[in-house]
């Protein structure tokens, strides 16, 4: 059996409850034009440059907790990256501030039940189960270690930080090709097209365009084997794979510290992605675990590639 959670699940939490709130929030900005996981890069971070969340012993959140801390922090106004439970809080000595509002995030994983089948055999079988917690960001928790409430030193320079976006980039060893006027993955080819460098508004532009390729590039069968059952463009195995092209490179983008531009050419999946979303409660959630294990895939092709740490709770079933 997999190991218990240590945290505590919200009252009244309900699997099938958790999957609506978040997805119609999400559909909600998609409405309005508004791509949640970009939010967090549109406005000004007062204490640095944007990251994913982290926990209280600065392990990142993966996955849809990331999409959900991120929304959290955007609607309310958080700039420090750092969350904890209350529990966590108090064995810090600190205290959450009276009347303060926690943030949901999920905790998924498997037990394994042994059944015996019609022979008399025992026969093992995976159930999946999710349940949510409550989380604080620190600057509503008084009392913290000083380095808690510290600003991120500042950020690599501008040079720097996009050479070693370049250097990412190589590593993969994905084939990249040069020209034209359109971005895309070419999967009988297995090969990236992308327009010329100059063609692109700034470095950030022809990064983050480069890395939504790249999580296409990852679906081969040879890597991750990700096949929706796309027949045409807009259909809803499409926009499934350009979700999971999108999360996953807002997720690179923030690991790597660059900042993602919006692709107009985009605009065009909002009604395909609307349509997926409110015809699956579940999709955002699957949509967040490709394009994490996707991100970590790219990861583990880098030399001296150290492990990312990924913890339970991010592991939500695709």
């Amino acid at each position: 059996m997999t190991k218990k959670s240590r945290t505590t699940a919200q009252p009244g939490f309900d699997r099938k409850d958790v999957y609506t709130r978040v997805t119609d929030r999400i559909i909600s900005d998609l409405e309005k034009g508004i791509r949640t996981w970009l939010k967090p890069w549109s406005v000004a971070h007062t204490a640095g440059r944007i990251s994913k969340p982290l926990r209280h012993n600065g392990t990142p959140y993966q996955g849809m907790n990331v999409l959900l801390l991120w929304g959290e922090a955007m609607d309310r106004g958080f700039v420090a990256p750092i969350w904890m439970t209350f529990k966590q809080a108090l064995e810090l000595d600190a205290h959450v501030r009276k009347g303060e509002r926690g943030s949901l995030v999920v905790y998924a994983n498997r037990i394994t039940k042994t059944e015996t089948n019609e022979q008399g055999e025992d026969t093992e079988r995976e159930i999946p189960f999710m349940k949510g917690y409550t989380v604080f960001n620190v600057e509503q928790i008084e009392g913290l270690p000083a380095h808690y409430y510290a600003k991120p030193e500042n950020p690599l320079p501008l040079s720097e930080r996009i050479d070693s976006v370049e250097s990412f980039m190589v590593n993969t060893q994905a084939v990249i090709h040069h020209g034209g006027n359109r971005a895309f993955y070419a999967p009988h080819r297995d090969a990236i097209q992308l327009p010329p460098f100059e063609a692109f508004k700034d470095k950030e532009s022809y990064y983050a365009t480069a890395l939504h390729e790249l999580t296409h590039w990852t679906k081969h069968e040879r890597r991750l084997e990700r096949d929706f059952s796309a027949k045409r463009f807009g259909d809803q195995g499409y926009a499934r794979e350009e979700l999971v092209a999108e999360l996953g490179a807002a997720f690179l983008c923030a690991d790597l510290g660059i900042t993602p531009e919006i692709r107009d050419d985009h605009a065009a999946y909002l009604g395909h992605w609307l349509e997926v979303l409110k015809e699956d409660k579940r999709a955002i959630f699957s949509a967040a675990a490709h394009a994490q294990r996707a991100a970590d895939f790219l990861h583990g092709l880098q030399p001296n590639n150290q492990a990312v740490e990924v913890a339970q709770d991010d592991l939500v079933a695709a």
